[in-house]
């Protein structure tokens, strides 16, 4: 039932920009659901404390971090992944990825994107950009080693399909505000601020127990936001590609290839794993049935049975 479903959902894309609308609406949403939690725990900590300038300052720094993290999430996510720009046009042996992703972004209707390698024996791949004109594909030297040309192409495709539907520009945007949720609470529990054991004023206990309460449920409310990036975007993504590229096959063997490496990827954290085109955190994620809850992409045999089923 899910194979026919899937199916007819993807005979009835007409472009890649399906979603777009979709993933722009859920970008303002999360960013105004990131204000929302960060002013909670402002407002709980200005009542604690009896100074409202603790919720000026969290709602300060919330509406600067949600600024950032919609102009300047791609740079964020790069200098964490360790990619460094090639050059355009480039030289040497960069030239035929260059010329892969121009092709296929003519094809696809959009700005070639800058490119980014990773140099990393782990074979992945990722996009970010808060819009077409300013996006980004990055890649490990081991995707460009581990891969053909045809898989090489499925993978790329893949990525500019996300691009196309502004995935990326949720993903990231995700990616950046539940990272500084998860900092801001941890900074709290280990400042002097959770260890009080009472208010200056009446009921200081009750509001100490909220503020207890909202820094344990940040963090899942963070996982939650990572989790509003759907795992059917990854789906859409491969469908997206394998029309791109017309060769379904080229990105089900790519992924054989990558969910069978065992070399971990380097730079590899809970922050920017779900914006890889294979979760380099999937083995950790398969001893906690917590993690398992939270996953941002749906099984790789899954996808790769439903590439293949399109080659039919």
């Amino acid at each position: 039932m899910y194979l026919v479903s899937w199916k007819l959902e993807f005979d009835s894309m007409a472009t890649l920009y399906t979603h777009k609308s979709a993933n722009i609406r859920k970008t303002w949403i999360l960013m105004s659901g990131f204000m929302l939690i960060i002013g909670l725990l402002g407002w709980l900590l200005s009542l604690y404390f009896e100074e409202i300038a603790i919720f000026y300052i969290f709602m300060v720094v919330s509406i600067f971090m949600t600024i950032i993290s919609y102009w300047f999430s791609d740079r964020i996510v790069t200098s964490i992944a360790g990619a460094k720009e090639i050059e355009s046009p480039p030289t040497g042996g960069n030239q035929e990825l260059y010329r892969i992703v121009e092709n296929l972004s003519i094809a696809a209707g959009l700005p070639t994107p800058k490119i980014y390698i990773i140099n990393d024996p782990s074979p992945n791949a990722f996009a970010t950009g808060r819009d077409p004109k300013h996006s980004i594909v990055a890649v490990t030297e081991g995707l460009l080693q581990m891969l053909d040309k045809p898989e090489l192409e499925g993978v790329l495709a893949h990525e500019l399909s996300h691009i196309g539907n502004r995935d990326m520009l949720v993903a990231t945007v995700a990616a950046v505000l539940a990272g500084v949720i998860t900092m801001i609470v941890d900074l709290m529990f280990r400042s002097r601020i959770m260890n009080s054991l009472g208010g200056r004023r009446k009921g200081g206990g009750i509001i100490l127990l909220l503020l207890l309460v909202a820094a344990i449920l940040a963090p899942i409310a963070a996982a939650l936001i990572r989790f509003a990036v759907s795992r059917s975007r990854e789906t859409l993504a491969d469908a997206s590609g394998a029309l791109l590229t017309r060769y379904p096959d080229g990105l089900a063997r790519a992924l054989v290839k990558i969910s069978s490496s065992t070399i971990p990827l380097k730079h590899a954290n809970d922050m920017t794993s779900h914006l890889y085109i294979s979760d380099p955190l999937k083995e950790e994620r398969k001893t906690s049935f917590i993690a398992k809850l939270f996953l941002t992409h749906p099984p790789i045999e899954e996808r790769i049975k439903l590439l293949r089923a399109m080659s039919i």
